[in-house]
């Protein structure tokens, strides 16, 4: 799934917008590194993904994902943890190369 996020620069006080196209991390697979742009989480999930790590500029990497692909193994952090598919939906990567 892709989200289109806008991107201010300011270049001499002229503002220019760009549109990209932001993945969310249950796009991503196994070996696949990226770097937290944005949570769209609210409330109380919002509230635990932050707690665990999720801010915006945190470097992840997909380990591995189960058989039937939920949940997904990630490494942020240096350690790592389990994470509903559904969840990684709330949280926008950009991947790095």
């Amino acid at each position: 799934m892709f989200q289109e996020a806008v991107v201010l620069d300011w270049n001499d006080g002229v503002e220019i917008m760009s549109h990209v196209q932001a993945r969310t991390l249950s796009d991503l697979q196994p070996g696949a590194e990226a770097i937290v742009t944005e949570i769209l989480a609210t409330g109380k999930i919002r509230h635990r993904l932050l707690e665990m790590g999720f801010i915006r500029g945190a470097r992840i990497r997909v380990e591995k994902l189960a058989p039937m692909g939920d949940p997904m193994e990630l490494v942020i952090k240096g350690y790592h943890l389990s994470l509903r598919r559904e969840e990684g939906q709330c949280i926008l990567v950009s991947e790095e190369t």
